[in-house]
């Protein structure tokens, strides 16, 4: 009788992990591009209301991805009695009713068909996601990273949504979201794999292809700074991270707390968005 107890005072979590997303890094990632985007495109109170349609429109559809993929069975965390099966459903369709509801209301008389282009890319990036999971644990920050890159289109269309323009200036935004997150995906991993490594030369030698990417990562944005995709002062929106990253090498290693890291992270992305806003802004 109370293994029977126990087992129904488990139902309830179970059934939150299978219909709510658990990959809670991924909220800021979709987020901070979402709100930045809408900020630097946004002049008028008008917009307000195809931007809050989208931006609810965005995170039901990021919502739908973890029920979906448990009612398939393509997660370990999967349904599997009857009664889960039944609920996981339930909250498939009524997530498809409402995000369809809305998409229906921004797509009327024609509006906002280039939305089409940026979820098509989205989708082709989280599809290629859930192809490079299936290769195994050695593939899970690429995965990630290109995962990221649907997530950060939100810039763009946020922009788009605002403005009713799809030009080098969304595109900018979607890159610039999408290199912070990869850079971000990037050092999360680093500090998890290695969180209590003794030694410069030590965190040098497993560090050393994280410097490659951040090099990289300033070179690109320079180069898009040069040509204009970026605004010439962008490059400062990618400061702190770029210091951060360098920091990580000289600090002491000391026990990892992954919330305070999540919490590090998250503060990370608000200053960078407010900074790329304001330097795309001033443009």
């Amino acid at each position: 009788m109370s293994e029977h107890v126990a087992h129904l005072d488990r139902v309830p979590t179970r059934f939150r992990a299978l219909i709510v997303p658990r990959e809670h890094g991924a909220w800021g990632m979709l987020l901070v591009p979402l709100v930045t985007g809408a900020a630097v495109g946004v002049s008028s109170v008008t917009a307000i209301g195809p931007l809050v349609t989208f931006a609810t429109s965005a995170l039901l559809l990021f919502w739908l991805r973890t029920p979906l993929e448990s009612w398939l069975g393509t997660t370990p965390m999967r349904a599997q009695t009857g009664q889960e099966r039944r609920f996981v459903l339930a909250a498939v369709m009524f997530l498809v009713t409402i995000t369809s509801i809305l998409l229906g209301s921004l797509f009327w008389n024609g509006r906002n068909l280039g939305l089409l282009l940026v979820g098509a890319a989205a989708g082709a990036a989280f599809g290629t996601q859930a192809i490079i999971k299936r290769f195994g644990r050695r593939m899970r920050m690429p995965a990630q990273i290109i995962g990221a890159l649907g997530l950060s289109s939100c810039a763009a269309a946020a922009y788009y949504v605002v403005t009713g323009h799809f030009g080098l200036r969304a595109i900018g935004l979607w890159l610039a979201s999408w290199l912070f997150a990869a850079d971000q995906i990037h050092f999360v991993q680093l500090r998890i794999q290695n969180g209590r490594m003794v030694g410069l030369a030590r965190r040098l030698r497993r560090g050393s292809v994280f410097l490659v990417a951040q090099t990289l990562m300033l070179g690109v944005v320079l180069l898009l700074c040069r040509y204009g995709i970026f605004p010439r002062l962008a490059v400062v929106a990618f400061l702190p991270v770029l210091i951060r990253g360098l920091a990580w090498f000289a600090e002491k290693p000391s026990p990892l707390s992954v919330k305070r890291l999540g919490w590090t992270e998250l503060a990370h992305a608000i200053i960078f968005g407010i900074l790329l806003t304001t330097t795309f802004r001033l443009a």
